[in-house]
């Protein structure tokens, strides 16, 4: 049956999109609102998670404890979070329980109660998780990363910074989410066994008579020039984070990279796998993965090793980024696209990560991808034009980061 996708745009502003799976009995949606940790206020980074977590301390007509049971009466496995971009809040259900949880979750982000008496609890949580960073040095790392890659807002630690979360008040929140909760430039997505003119219905009468519009969000900036940095920690292991800029999503050869990318990183046949595992030894965990933003990508790796060994792992791990300028084979390219396309069939099947992606696609380029398209778009990168794409756009100028007891000499080994 040929994938149908709908998108409707409310007077307020808001996209919903549908996506009508008519052979599961689930629904699951994604709402996505522009408050994420790079907009959060001046002076009170992690406002975004502070009231990602109030929201649900009462809403409309219940309380905390009323408002959780209701959830759970529905059997809604609930998602989402905040992200540098934005907060989504996701949840999925069985499908005759669709308009009752999504009602619920209309309270949640058009009326919460924001109690001043949960702050500090709410607040205390934050504080934990961003103490336990030390207690988990690969968060640590990518906590870090983000800071050094992203010079500005797109830095702040989603967690937030302990002196200004102590800043917020029960005022400076309520003026935060009457600021950043709005419908203009949001996204809902919906997916599973629902009509598309339910979806509409509901998403009109539940949200249509919301208004306003966020504050103009900050376009990424990412740092340019070669770095090694290290972050100097008594760990049994070396962390290590590589990265380099890549395309955004959108972008005519986005799947030429990507493509590129499962060579490197796709598979236990990988590039990235072979060498630096499988043929060294070097480390147990070792991947690159894609990061996408509104018109920015990048491309970021890991690997953990023990310190005596971390020289060698970052110099294998640059050498393979810069081998993939030299091109791949056809055999390469084909098991590539097979994990590629795998990967695609599988998420087709989930109503959960269908409506997560529609909700990345309208926010990143405006539009949701069929599967169809997706699929189209990676058969058509030949073994010709990947090769040559790869001779031309080499992976290089590379920011490493490293954290542990000792740092590594990379003198040689950066442009």
């Amino acid at each position: 049956m040929p994938q149908s996708i709908h998108t409707f745009r409310l007077d307020n502003g808001l996209t919903v999109v549908v996506e009508p799976m008519p052979y599961v009995r689930s629904v699951a949606w994604t709402l996505l609102l522009h408050a994420g940790s790079a907009n959060d206020p001046a002076g009170q980074s992690g406002a975004a998670q502070l009231l990602n977590g109030m929201v649900f301390r009462g809403a409309g007509e219940r309380d905390a404890r009323a408002l959780s049971n209701a959830l759970d009466e529905l059997g809604v496995q609930r998602s989402g979070g905040v992200g540098t971009e934005y907060t989504t809040f996701s949840g999925a259900l069985l499908a005759e329980d669709f308009d009752a949880a999504l009602a619920l979750y209309a309270d949640v982000v058009r009326r919460p109660h924001l109690p001043p008496a949960e702050l500090d609890a709410v607040r205390a949580l934050t504080l934990q998780s961003i103490q336990s960073l030390n207690d988990n040095p690969v968060q640590r790392l990518f906590n870090e990363f983000n800071k050094i890659y992203f010079p500005g807002p797109f830095g702040r630690s989603t967690l937030g910074e302990p002196d200004e979360l102590d800043q917020i008040d029960p005022a400076a929140l309520q003026a935060d989410h009457a600021a950043r909760y709005r419908p203009a430039g949001g996204v809902l997505a919906i997916a599973g066994g629902v009509e598309p003119e339910q979806a509409r219905d509901t998403a009109e009468r539940l949200f249509g008579d919301w208004q306003g519009a966020p504050p103009t969000w900050p376009q990424p900036q990412a740092r340019s020039g070669p770095l090694y940095h290290h972050l100097q920690q008594e760990t049994a292991q070396t962390q290590i984070a590589v990265a380099y800029q890549s395309l955004p999503l959108g972008d005519p050869h986005y799947y030429h990279e990507r493509l590129a990318l499962n060579v490197l990183s796709g598979s236990m046949a990988s590039r990235l796998f072979t060498e630096v595992r499988v043929k060294r030894g070097l480390v147990y965990t070792v991947y690159a993965t894609p990061r996408l933003y509104r018109g920015l990508g990048l491309v970021l790796g890991y690997a953990g090793t023990q310190p005596g060994r971390a020289q060698e792992t970052v110099e294998v791990i640059l050498g393979e980024l810069r081998r993939l300028g030299e091109g791949v084979t056809a055999e390469e390219l084909n098991r590539a696209r097979t994990g590629l396309l795998s990967a695609l069939v599988m998420q087709g099947e989930s109503s959960t990560a269908r409506a997560a992606a529609l909700a990345g696609d309208v926010f990143l380029i405006d539009r949701p991808r069929t599967l169809e398209d997706i699929r189209g778009a990676v058969e058509a990168v030949t073994i010709d034009a990947l090769n040559e794409y790869l001779a031309q756009h080499t992976p290089q100028t590379f920011t490493v980061i490293t954290l542990g007891p000792a740092p590594i000499d990379l003198n040689n080994h950066q442009e």
